[in-house]
């Protein structure tokens, strides 16, 4: 992530000034990190799309009461961070279809006679299997570590920027990292060793 404090401060204080195109200039710098996070978290592209636009909507209502050295990629993180926690307990709460899932009938792409370059249906089968073990198991994580481990493995965020977001030390930050790379190793162990007795 191209994080530059001096320009998101900048950026800031423009905005506080009464710039709104700089808003503008935020969302191109900071639109791409915060989807790729709340896709992450939330496995929904819509969503993500909604919460995303919902932080810069508070960004730009909250612009006065933030102070001019405010880590700008910390505030953005963590609020949505918040946001994707919030509405992850709601869809729990209340589960829906989805209306992204394949569709009943059949495939236009089956009557292709091209030959593919993708790999044998088996070993995509067993790849997909893998992602989606990996997918429902840090979706299964505790928020504080399912947080910190998507910062810091997708969105290649430091120790110390992560504990902004997070609110704790960089030494947190690494129990947490710890802990969920245990979670997900003891969650994953009937799996790989069901892959590995096929």
């Amino acid at each position: 992530m191209n994080s530059d404090p001096v320009s998101d401060q900048a950026g800031l204080q423009a905005l506080q000034g009464g710039r709104d195109s700089a808003l503008d200039e935020l969302i191109d710098r900071w639109q791409r990190p915060l989807l790729a996070f709340a896709w992450r978290y939330l496995q929904n592209q819509a969503d993500a799309h909604d919460l995303v636009a919902e932080t810069f909507v508070r960004l730009h209502q909250q612009r006065d009461r933030l102070r001019p050295d405010t880590n700008l990629s910390a505030w953005l993180f963590t609020t949505l961070s918040n946001l994707c926690h919030n509405h992850y307990r709601w869809r729990r709460r209340h589960p829906t279809v989805s209306l992204d899932g394949p569709i009943d009938g059949p495939d236009p792409t089956a009557y292709e006679t091209v030959p593919s370059e993708c790999p044998a249906p088996d070993v995509a089968l067993e790849h997909d299997e893998a992602c989606a073990a990996v997918r429902a198991a840090v979706d299964r994580l505790p928020h504080d570590l399912k947080s910190t481990l998507i910062l810091h493995h997708y969105e290649r965020l430091s120790y110390r920027e992560i504990g902004a977001v997070v609110g704790c030390s960089e030494r947190g930050v690494e129990t947490r990292l710890y802990r969920a790379r245990q979670r997900l190793r003891e969650e994953l162990a009937g799996f790989l060793r069901e892959t590995a007795n096929v």
